[in-house]
């Protein structure tokens, strides 16, 4: 068995990122950017106001005579001079000679004077947003290998861009494989389960740039298993969902290794998921997962989203770590490093369940999963720990 560590990064070796395509904003979202994106305008292109008030002076006043107003998309076209102020509003541009504005609370009007009635001098810039506060034309608003998200769409927007270049979508083959499996929502009885890795894996890449082609249920023999391998060529991943282990019906690897593939590695030292087989097979990258729901669940965060975002042009695939706060006590763990199904409440986190990989009661009640390194010594409330998010 080789470590975690060692097996995502021989795991992602294995990715060349697929081409590039040129895209509208809203079809770049959730995308991996194949390139900067440099502003072609400086934002706010003129000083604004930040308030609703008058442009005035700085160091004039308390009292002035109002000579116009400017709004929004609609500036004041002449100049303001001593003594004088202009009626703004918020996102207005100051008129010339300004350099401030006194917000209408601290103002009392009478026609067309208006006197400051807080007593407090203005300075330059008060309640504005210099030209160029936001960026300006040439500055790297998003950087190549970040991935895409309703902000970054927002700041692409205003900085002059209507198009995103990302990396195309990836193909996904997804094959269930077992004897034991039927349909969701088709009758079952005590011999069979209903097949819920391949609908879970394919809700768990919503909002990710992937095409899911899924041919249905495998069975378990080796020509079906070949046949299925085989009609997946052409995709980016082929992912097989059980049979990746060395049980007499455990078939993808003799598949595999018929249709000419080369396996890199096949055991890894975690738990759940130690049954991970990952390998080429013209071109195409191919990643046996586990058949227990646990499991495979864990092997997609672990390497199936990983590759996936590689393949994207990520600039880091692999899921991020953080610290909580254990909620309960946690026992010393075994020789795999292990994901323990969790949930984060009001900054503490406790386990749920049992430790049982074909559990799903436990994995639905989750939102995290505790990391315990290999030979970890009991853990207690309180304690610090490291956890990755499931959703």
């Amino acid at each position: 068995m080789i470590s975690l560590a060692e097996a995502q990064s021989r795991l992602l070796a294995l990715v060349t990122p697929v081409a590039v395509e040129i895209v509208p904003l809203l079809e770049a979202n959730g995308r991996w950017l194949a390139a900067d994106v440099i502003a072609k305008r400086t934002q706010p292109a003129k000083t604004l106001s930040a308030m609703d008030g008058y442009a005035v002076r700085a160091g004039d006043g308390p009292e002035w005579t109002v000579i116009g107003e400017s709004a929004a998309g609609r500036s004041f076209a002449g100049s303001i001079g001593k003594g004088e102020a202009v009626r703004i509003f918020t996102g207005a541009a100051l008129p010339a000679g300004s350099d401030s504005v006194v917000i209408q609370e601290n103002i009392a009007r009478d026609g067309d004077t208006v006197l400051q009635n807080d007593g407090v001098p203005t300075v330059a810039g008060d309640h504005t947003r210099p030209a160029g506060s936001d960026f300006k034309a040439g500055d790297c608003l998003i950087s190549a290998g970040m991935r895409i998200d309703a902000a970054k769409i927002a700041l692409a927007a205003m900085g002059g861009h209507g198009t995103l270049p990302v990396r195309r979508k990836i193909r996904i083959a997804l094959l269930s494989t077992g004897d034991e499996l039927v349909r969701p929502g088709d009758p079952v009885d005590d011999d069979h389960i209903p097949a819920s890795n391949g609908v879970m894996i394919s809700a768990m890449l919503a909002g990710w740039p992937v095409e899911i082609i899924d041919p249905g249920i495998v069975p378990d023999t080796l020509n079906a298993t070949r046949a299925a391998i085989a009609n997946a060529r052409g995709s980016d991943v082929t992912v097989t969902i059980g049979g990746a282990s060395v049980g007499d019906h455990d078939l993808v690897r003799p598949a595999l290794l018929a249709e000419g593939a080369t396996l890199d590695f096949s055991k890894v030292a975690l738990r759940p998921g130690k049954p991970v087989m990952v390998g080429m097979l013209d071109g195409t990258i191919t990643l046996g997962l586990p058949g227990n729901p646990v499991s495979a669940f864990v092997t997609c965060l672990l390497f199936l989203k990983p590759v996936i975002a590689a393949l994207s042009g990520a600039l880091d695939p692999l899921p991020q770590t953080q610290s909580a706060t254990l909620g309960g006590n946690l026992p010393a763990n075994g020789q795999r490093l292990d994901f323990v199904r969790a949930r984060i409440a009001k900054g503490l986190v406790e386990a749920v369940g049992t430790s049982d990989s074909a559990g799903l009661n436990a994995l639905s009640s989750a939102n995290v999963l505790i990391m315990r390194a290999p030979g970890a010594a009991p853990a207690q409330a309180g304690d610090s720990v490291d956890i990755i998010r499931t959703a």
